[in-house]
């Protein structure tokens, strides 16, 4: 979904530009360390938000870009979510 975003908001056109891939490692390092693992909700419903405001912003940001955008690109991704596998 960071590269739906980054290429889609004209930061690069391969890969991701560096403030995309600070993001990510950041968002990686922090679903790391979630205490709830794997079982972990969605953010929205999350009762510990892992990220700090500044950083939740961006990645809603994100996730409202390429979410509506991401079934063009991986849609068997996208239905092994829907249907949870």
């Amino acid at each position: 979904m960071m590269t739906v975003y980054c290429r889609g908001n004209g930061h690069v056109s391969d890969g991701l530009c560096s403030e995309c891939s600070a993001l990510l490692e950041y968002s990686r390092r922090r679903l790391d360390s979630c205490r709830f693992g794997d079982g972990k909700p969605t953010c929205r419903k999350c009762p510990v938000h892992c990220y700090m405001p500044r950083y939740r912003e961006e990645i809603r940001n994100v996730m409202r870009y390429a979410g509506s955008r991401i079934i063009f690109v991986h849609p068997i991704a996208v239905l092994r979510h829907l249907l949870g596998v």
